[in-house]
């Protein structure tokens, strides 16, 4: 594991007051970190993850607005820049990612191409 002073991510304040009330519950007291990441698929190539975990040996640790964050080494290159933000309003609702290494993203913004 490695502590990093850049942050690989940005998280704005509304998504950060969101993530700190999920977290509070009890369904996530036992997995300490925030893990933001990617994986293949999605209808763009790449989806975005985000959950509660633990920390791992390739993982990147970072702490933003007081929340423990976690990201792959190895999925990093594709989150660079990103900001989580969260929406809730009448049109959506939910966590939003702005991708500045997308090349093209899905209508439902979950998935990118890099």
């Amino acid at each position: 594991m490695n502590t990093t002073e850049k942050e690989v991510i940005e998280i704005t304040e509304r998504a950060a007051r969101q993530i700190r009330k999920l977290m509070s519950e009890g369904e996530n007291q036992d997995k300490p970190y925030l893990r933001v990441g990617v994986k293949g698929g999605g209808c763009s190539g790449l989806s975005y993850i985000i959950d509660f975990d633990e920390a791992g040996e390739m993982d990147t640790i970072s702490t933003i607005h007081d929340i423990p964050v976690v990201v792959d080494k190895r999925q990093a290159l594709y989150l660079y820049g990103t900001v989580l933000d969260f929406k809730d309003g009448l049109d959506s609702r939910g966590f939003i990612f702005e991708n500045p290494q997308a090349s093209s993203t899905c209508g439902c913004g979950s998935s990118f191409s890099a």
